[in-house]
């Protein structure tokens, strides 16, 4: 075995495949998920007569790379994965969507048949700069081993820069075996059409604290770029709070961002969010909004949202901003950065804002939260799922616990019961929705920390779509575990052809336990936890408990449904709405 440190002269030669490795230790890569093919042979050959960097191999592309997002979104650092030409590709398209879509950073290292072969239909040869150009934030053919080096230092840092998202470098085989000159990260210049802004303008910053001072009904909205800027962005928005006495809530990608146990904390907004976060963004006469994008599950019927507030929205994406909600201020920069200058000039203000103004207000949400929209009626012949989520969080909760989901309704449960202190601990697949990502996810998540609980919240349906990671990681002794809200069905479709889950834990070399009696529930999740194995947990739970609190598709946030409301219509009426499935 050998390894590499980090190389400063711009005219070392090497070959393609030992370039790429370089290049990946000088961009920090400790870890990389992949699945070989004959167009990355060249790198694989490197991989394993080195130490420094370590290949963990799934079972499929797409499990690559929700591994490498889930790797991504519990560290901060850059996702990588490693896929062949052709069906290698495309098969990674679902996680570069979802990447985009959810600003995961993450860099994808492509292999090409060699550049004599490009567009003769050969043998596992696409156009894959032009399938990924949609689902990519950046991408490039590298026709040059020259120029490969430099390609893949840009790629980290476009991946990271701005707001996040994924990148695609494309490598011909005969790239990858030839020799060329190596050129160190320092050596690249930033490229001068991308410099992403950091901080918005003195007087944007001024309007806002302008409004702020003075609004009797204000609401912080907060989405995933909040969690995205990093630890200062999440420590200065605990800090405005705690300044200003507004209340906070979240979409479903910036839990985590405050903390639940605040009492500021509204819980998620949305088309499943509490009802004390609905009201309050509908009846607020000041919204702030940070790092998130009003898109449709936050601003449900966007012509009747909030028609009486003055709006704030602050986002380092300028193609964010205004985009479904018009804001009175839009402020394009950073979270931390902004954050930073608002808490600055609301310390400088002349004359701290009287918090008796906040009374009435924050009366009013106590109404609201007196509804309990999150209730449910217990049953003690079923295990109800509300319940299953509220227990694994009793029992989980004192632990370095990281979360994962599938999509349907387990994961708007998960959301609405599991309770995030810290930012970085819940990884969901918001924009697209994608089935199947919450293993994967898992695995990568157990990669990135090895000494942690991960927990895949999951349904019987979603998590087989790419089941087949429970190979992968009882391979690489990633004990996660597989908690499936098994209520038989998939969302409104019910179905009957499941497998034995505790059946096919032990067949992947895994630990399998099932649980149907709420007075058992308990010793289970602690038998999950201690199996230092990767657990399937078949979790019975009631077949039609309802997803509630739910808003009608283009209904505006006061037409919420609320657990015991009257006229509430039952979950079957309740058609697009949560359910498990690509809905």
């Amino acid at each position: 075995m050998r390894s590499r440190h980090s190389i400063d002269t711009p005219r070392a030669q090497m070959t393609g495949a030992e370039i790429v490795l370089q290049a990946l230790r000088d961009n920090g890569v400790q870890h990389i998920f992949g699945y070989p093919g004959a167009a990355v042979l060249p790198i694989y050959d490197e991989l394993f007569q080195q130490e420094d960097i370590r290949h963990i191999l799934v079972r499929h592309e797409q499990g690559a790379g929700h591994a490498a997002e889930g790797y991504a979104r519990s560290t901060g650092k850059v996702g990588v994965m490693l896929v062949t030409s052709g069906p290698g590709v495309t098969n990674g398209i679902t996680p570069l969507q979802d990447a985009l879509m959810d600003s995961v950073p993450l860099v994808c290292l492509a292999g090409q048949v060699p550049t004599t072969l490009i567009g003769s239909d050969a043998f596992q040869e696409c156009d894959t700069v032009g399938i990924t150009r949609a689902c990519t934030k950046y991408n490039r053919l590298v026709g040059d081993v020259n120029e490969l080096a430099a390609a893949i230092h840009e790629a980290f840092r476009i991946a990271k820069s701005g707001r996040p998202g994924p990148v695609l470098v494309d490598m011909p085989k005969d790239v990858l075996f030839a020799s060329g000159s190596y050129t160190p990260p320092a050596a690249v210049a930033p490229r001068p059409s991308y410099q992403p802004e950091r901080c918005g303008t003195t007087s944007e910053i001024e309007a806002a604290i302008a409004l702020m001072a003075t609004a009797r009904r204000p609401v912080i909205g907060v989405g995933g770029g909040v969690i995205n800027s990093g630890p200062e962005a999440v420590k200065l928005l605990r800090e405005l709070a705690d300044l200003t006495g507004f209340p906070v809530t979240s979409t479903l990608m910036g839990l985590g961002a405050h903390p639940a146990s605040s009492p500021n904390w509204l819980k998620m907004v949305g088309l499943h969010g509490s009802h004390e976060a609905n009201m309050a963004m509908q009846d607020c006469d000041l919204m702030l909004c940070i790092g998130a994008r009003f898109d449709g599950g936050l601003a449900a019927g966007a012509d009747g949202f909030s028609p009486n507030s003055r709006k704030i929205q602050i986002d380092i994406d300028a193609s964010a901003l205004n985009k479904t909600v018009r804001a009175d201020i839009a402020i394009r920069g950073d979270a931390a950065g902004v954050l930073a200058d608002l808490i600055r000039l609301w310390r400088a203000l002349p004359r701290a804002p009287d918090r008796a103004r906040l009374t009435e207000w924050w009366s009013m949400i106590a109404g609201w939260r007196a509804r309990r929209s999150f209730s449910y009626a217990m049953r003690e012949d079923v295990i109800m799922p509300q319940y299953a989520i509220e227990r694994l969080y009793e029992l989980t909760k004192d632990r370095e616990t990281y979360i994962t989901t599938e999509v349907g309704r387990h994961q708007i449960w998960a959301a609405q019961y599991y309770r995030f202190e810290q930012p970085n601990r819940c990884m969901i697949s918001g924009g697209l929705g994608t089935m199947g990502y919450g293993l994967p996810a898992a695995l990568g998540v157990q990669i990135a920390n090895p000494n942690s609980l991960v927990i895949d919240i999951a349904g019987d349906a979603s998590v087989q779509l790419t089941m087949k990671e429970m190979s992968a990681a009882v391979q690489h002794n990633a004990p996660i575990k597989i908690f499936i809200l098994n209520n038989g069905g998939q969302g409104r479709v019910r179905q009957h052809g499941n497998p034995d889950f505790v059946k096919l834990a032990e067949a992947y070399g895994g630990h399998g336990i099932r649980c149907e009696r709420p007075s058992e529930l308990d010793d289970a999740i602690l038998e999950m936890i201690e199996v230092d194995l990767p657990v399937l947990f078949d979790c019975r739970v009631a077949e039609l408990a309802d997803c509630l609190p739910t808003i009608g598709a283009g209904a505006a946030y006061s037409d919420i449904l609320v657990s015991g409301a009257v006229g509430a219509a039952p979950f079957t009426a309740l058609a697009g709405i949560g359910g498990e499935g690509h809905v």
